[in-house]
């Protein structure tokens, strides 16, 4: 077992990431043995595989996926609890994920050329300019209307394989895109119906706990409009769909919205006020 001075140096080492480079790159080679900056050799598979990755045995992740299960039930807009269920969670799911986007020649483009959706890569004049109805127009509205910014999804730390990690920040990276295609708020209700389409169409643990419990905190007569009308739309678009990490959407900005939920398999939004 690491000495306490060696833990700090790994942690400190996983959070500092690797010299020079920035997100989620190529996994980071690993020698037989690899030794801190005290010279104490790392156990094998404790090693950081990103910049960012912060190894963690099955109890730790356990008592995370706990602790942030908790947390997030009880304030749905911890995001960065949220960010913890998912990545502790995802065991199963996301290899499945990542098997659809390698099956698919869109998919597997996007795992090779690894975009992200930042500010730092959109050129948002650029889409504010673009015509109204448009993907890149829709998704400058929606930023703006309800104040949130592709910046704040957090990186992740603690999924123990690289490209895995890749697959679980870009779906964080496109969920306001779903909020854009499934014509969505940020709301609580807007929330949870996004999260009934995004379990049903990636089956990850955390989708499906925002689906389940995220209603508690509606209004009678909002959950009623989710039972009746939005849930059963929801789950439809969800299984009627084409995986939505399929599309590479900064090649279709200028794409209609109607025209790419098409193309996806979403159905039109149900005509009621979310």
């Amino acid at each position: 077992m690491l000495r306490g001075a060696a833990v700090r140096a790994a942690l400190l080492r996983a959070v500092r990431g690797a010299p020079g480079r920035a997100g989620l790159g190529r996994a980071v080679p690993r020698a037989e043995e690899q030794e801190d900056e005290e010279g104490e050799e790392q156990p094998a598979g404790r090693v950081p595989l990103y910049p960012g990755h912060i190894p963690t045995s099955p109890l730790q992740k356990a008592l995370l996926a706990a602790g942030s299960a908790c947390a997030a039930l009880w304030d749905p807009y911890r995001h960065d609890m949220v960010a913890v269920l998912g990545e502790t969670t995802g065991c199963l799911a996301l290899p499945k994920l990542r098997d659809k986007m390698r099956n698919d020649p869109e998919g597997y483009r996007i795992l090779q050329e690894r975009p992200r959706i930042r500010l730092s890569t959109l050129d948002m004049a650029r889409l504010r300019g673009l015509p109204a109805g448009t993907l890149g127009r829709e998704y400058v509205r929606f930023l703006e209307d309800n104040k949130v910014s592709p910046d704040t999804r957090m990186p992740a730390k603690f999924v123990d394989d690289e490209e895995l990690a890749y697959v679980i920040q870009r779906y964080r990276e496109v969920h306001d895109l779903m909020h854009t295609l499934l014509g969505m708020p940020t709301n609580m209700l807007g929330e949870v119906v996004v999260k009934w389409f995004e379990a049903v169409q990636t089956g990850l643990p955390m989708c499906v706990l925002g689906a389940a419990f995220g209603p508690v905190r509606l209004s009678a007569r909002k959950l009623q409009v989710l039972a009746t009308e939005l849930v059963p739309w929801a789950v439809r678009s969800g299984r009627n769909a084409s995986c939505v990490l399929n599309v590479y959407y900064e090649q279709r900005w200028e794409q209609s919205v109607e025209s790419l939920r098409e193309e996806i398999g979403i159905f039109p939004p149900p005509a009621v006020r979310v």
